[in-house]
């Protein structure tokens, strides 16, 4: 399955921001909030939906209802920063959390903490996380998203590179990734370049 990158000229002004290291944090957060809702909006595109009957004040008139819950799964920590924009759109998604950390000296993941709800087997499964490097973390995901009884699940990730996106598609094939930019490759470092730099430092200003 393809990677679906986002093109829209706002999204890249939005990531040409992210990009910039001069960009303070509020101003990171803010640019990564509202890039995440345009990725979300792509993403669900052509969700399933049920026709249903309304009332208006004036009179009955045909509308639609998702066909399925939702559920967003934002890795921690980096993966908030997306929730935060995406939640504004659909307030009654539920929200589950999947920590994995990044060891630095192998760049293996380390999953080390996980939440994930029983109504995760019958929904719409966003997984978040701006940056795609190695793909390590979200196989690990994906594989626990799964073993919980994930059916239907959609990466969601800011920046990634190819060997991110071979990574994660070999593993999971069926998992559709939705970016705004796929970057040339992976450093030394196992950092993307040209990349944004941490995201999540730059989101919580810890840097």
């Amino acid at each position: 399955m393809q990677p679906l990158v986002v093109s829209h000229p706002l999204a890249q002004c939005h990531l040409t921001e992210m990009r910039n290291a001069s960009t303070p944090s509020h101003r990171f957060r803010r640019h990564l909030n509202l890039l995440g809702r345009m990725l979300f909006l792509e993403a669900t595109r052509e969700l399933s939906v049920d026709a249903i009957r309304v009332q208006t004040p004036l009179q009955e008139t045909d509308g639609v209802t998702l066909a399925r819950p939702m559920v967003l799964v934002p890795i921690l920590r980096a993966g908030l920063g997306l929730l935060d924009g995406i939640l504004s759109l659909v307030p009654d998604a539920s929200v589950a959390h999947v920590g994995i950390k990044r060891n630095e000296e192998t760049a293996l993941p380390q999953p080390y903490y996980a939440n994930l709800p029983p109504v995760i087997t019958e929904a719409d499964v966003f997984l978040l996380d701006p940056m795609l490097a190695t793909g390590g973390s979200a196989v690990e995901a994906v594989r626990q998203l799964k073993a919980a009884g994930a059916k239907h699940v959609t990466m969601l990730c800011v920046v990634s590179c190819p060997q991110g996106i071979a990574t994660l598609s070999k593993a999971h094939p069926d998992v559709r990734i939705v970016t705004a930019a796929i970057d040339d490759s992976l450093n030394d470092c196992r950092y993307i370049v040209p990349g944004l730099g941490d995201a999540g430092d730059r989101y919580f200003g810890t840097l």
